[in-house]
């Protein structure tokens, strides 16, 4: 669901952690909030939207390297608000942070920036977009070709992503219901992009191609005060289908979502209950036990999957700590994908 930012606790008022996971379900306070039937406009909002507390560039992808090996990569840039306005210098009250990943079946990489705006260290821009902080880049003559750079302490990478279908956007056209109360985020995705390009390892440089999944999305109070975690999907079938979907985890019970995306770009939306994931293994992963397999149901499309972590031991040990990595998927779908999990303490 991308609705994801264990970040922006760093960013909000003390006392925020009771309202919702990481904040989230904190009241708006004079930002604004997203509205039912407000048209998305490209590529205006391929940019930031300063007037909304939280926002977020999120790209996850699954690779293949020429010697044979799955390889999944993460880039992500979080943008968080103190005032629901911009200025320049250091009066700015953007904030912005990076994570990147790099997974391998037997190691997990990660990184992670952080900047102020207003001074030029980090921003986007939409057209001809670019976003970046530091010296991490995803800039392209639009939002169908971009070229994506991160590097940490032991690994890098520098990819080309090329879009091979239309943007979704999810719920009502871009308007995504996160709770039971109708806590909601403008969401899109451009959930097919073909990759290929270069990752640096200890061991030396390796090939890369596969495919890539980019999500956005921006709110100002996007969950209920009693959610306190949730786990995402985004899967890719070998058939061409795709789905995101999923589960937020709160007091009232869970409440789910997701989006089935054909062949062809075509979008339907799932509401809440049509979707049924469920934990099958747990694994010891920086001291908690975390769920690594999974099966997914959506009885309205015949899908009944097993989803497995690549590698388990997946845990983003950044300013807040959460578990994302690229999985495999078998059963009524064969296919690949990315799953992050959070408020697994």
């Amino acid at each position: 669901m991308r609705v994801r930012v264990l970040i922006f606790l760093l960013m909000l008022p003390l006392g925020a952690a009771a309202q919702g996971f990481a904040g989230l379900g904190t009241d708006a306070d004079g930002f604004a909030v997203p509205e039912r039937g407000q048209a998305l406009a490209f590529p205006r909002d391929h940019g930031a939207h300063p007037a909304y507390r939280i926002e977020w560039w999120y790209v996850t992808a699954t690779l293949t390297g020429a010697d044979g090996r799955d390889y999944g990569i993460q880039w992500t840039l979080f943008r968080s608000a103190l005032a629901p306005y911009e200025l320049d210098g250091w009066q700015s009250p953007q904030l912005w942070m990076g994570h990147a990943a790099l997974t391998t079946p037997d190691r997990h990489f990660v990184a992670e920036r952080l900047a102020r705006g207003g001074i030029g260290q980090a921003g986007v821009s939409a057209d001809p977009f670019e976003a970046w902080i530091d010296d991490w880049r995803m800039a392209g003559p639009g939002f169908n070709m971009l070229d994506l750079q991160a590097r940490g302490a032991e690994f890098a990478y520098d990819l080309s992503l090329t879009a091979q279908g239309p943007l979704v956007q999810h719920g009502d056209r871009g308007y995504s219901v996160k709770s039971q109360d109708g806590q909601a985020s403008y969401y899109y995705s451009q959930p097919n992009f073909a990759v290929t390009g270069t990752l640096t390892l200890p061991t030396g440089p390796v090939a890369l191609t596969g495919n890539a999944w980019l999500d956005r999305e921006w709110s100002s109070q996007p969950l209920s005060a009693d959610q306190n975690g949730w786990d995402w999907f985004s899967l890719s079938f070998d058939d061409g289908t795709r789905l995101m979907a999923f589960r937020l985890r709160g007091g009232r019970g869970d409440f789910t979502s997701g989006t089935w995306i054909g062949a062809d770009g075509s979008a339907t939306p799932l509401p809440d209950g049509l979707i049924e994931v469920v934990p099958l293994d747990l694994t010891g992963v920086a001291g908690r036990e975390v769920p690594t397999r999974w099966r997914l149901t959506l009885p309205d499309k015949a899908l009944s999957v097993e989803i497995e972590a690549l590698n388990p031991q997946a845990w983003m040990a950044t300013s807040f700590p959460y578990w994302e990595g690229p999985v495999r998927v078998t059963g009524s779908h064969d296919g690949k994908g990315y799953l992050e999990m959070t408020g697994y303490d």
